[in-house]
């Protein structure tokens, strides 16, 4: 019995509900909460372990993600992607709501992750779909500092004196390489693609406390190694609002573009060696294959396969949506 034809595969939500999420993953982006009162993240394309995503519809409704790798190797992921990466997809790609700031945190690097870990290290990236007034967000420091006088503000309760907080608003983009102290704050609707990797040292946490009355556990000395000391003049992503189609990050672990249209647009992949995936923000419409079409509405993505050469968005009205790719 012959294989089904890979297509764009959309992925059934892992929904997360850490004591900050808050409402929107449902009111903005369509996901069903069930039971949850509130859902801080929502993972739709994972290969990691114990949180590996399930295809949502279609031929290959109900296979794992690892399984497909498996299966179709570089037909779905790449031949330079398969060769480097095997059965791991390299990627995890989220939506996250914070209804209330997230502790302040670092990941480490890959050099770091994989002598602590033999794991991925933790580039990510943000892109703002929504900020209330006045919502911030902390990324890296304001000034230059050292480990040693790091060390000295937050033992004196002072670290938030060290760090830079930005305002925000929607259609904000900021890269945040592994290393970057960071934290989301409050008020926010973020797309969020990053390596895959879960590892996250927390470094303070507002003394909160969950519903049993303990403190989240903190990664004060795990944390040290893995930091950027380093002052950044620009730590926001530059790029022009008003362009139809225009790259907002290039690293050495995706690529990730804007693409805003309310006319059919076809994008063509024919000399890019990766797969390709598609994060719908806002409006909706159908992606058309040469076979097939798919539909699209806020909080839908699609992982569109290395072997799909050409994917037409057809938009019912204007659409934005986060294409997002491997480096050549």
């Amino acid at each position: 019995m012959s294989k089904p034809e890979l297509y764009p595969l959309k992925f059934e939500p892992i929904l997360k509900s850490p004591l900050w999420g808050g409402t929107r993953l449902s009111r903005r982006l369509n996901k069903q909460l069930g039971e949850r009162d509130i859902c801080g993240e929502s993972w739709e394309i994972s290969g990691v372990k114990n949180n590996v995503s399930l295809v949502a519809d279609g031929p290959l409704k109900g296979k794992t993600l690892v399984e497909l790798i498996d299966e179709y190797k570089e037909d779905l992921t790449g031949k330079s992607c398969y060769a480097k990466f095997g059965n791991k997809f390299p990627l995890l790609i989220k939506f996250i709501d914070a209804d209330k700031d997230l502790s302040i945190q670092v990941h480490p690097d890959d050099t770091l992750a994989q002598s602590r870990h033999n794991s991925f290290g933790k580039s990510e990236m943000w892109y703002v779909i929504e900020a209330d007034q006045d919502a911030t967000l902390i990324t890296g420091f304001n000034r230059p500092t050292s480990k040693e006088e790091y060390l000295e503000y937050f033992n004196s309760g002072r670290l938030l004196e060290l760090l830079n907080k930005e305002t925000v608003q929607a259609d904000d983009v900021f890269y945040l390489p592994a290393g970057r102290v960071h934290t989301i704050g409050k008020g926010l609707l973020i797309a969020e693609i990053q390596q895959t990797s879960d590892i996250t040292y927390r470094i303070y946490d507002f003394e909160r406390v969950d519903q049993n009355g303990r403190r989240r556990e903190l990664h004060t000395e795990e944390a040290l190694d893995a930091i950027d000391y380093r002052f950044y003049e620009e730590y926001k992503t530059q790029y022009d609002q008003n362009a139809e189609h225009v790259e907002l990050v290039s690293s050495d672990y995706f690529v990730t573009n804007k693409l805003v249209t309310s006319e059919p647009k076809v994008l063509s992949y024919s000399g890019l060696d990766s797969f390709k995936i598609l994060m719908v923000l806002n409006g909706s419409g159908v992606l058309e294959t040469t076979y097939e079409s798919f539909a699209f509405s806020p909080g839908d993505s699609y992982l569109v396969p290395a072997c799909l050469d050409e994917i037409t968005i057809n938009p019912k009205e204007k659409s934005k949506i986060l294409e997002v790719y491997l480096p050549s």
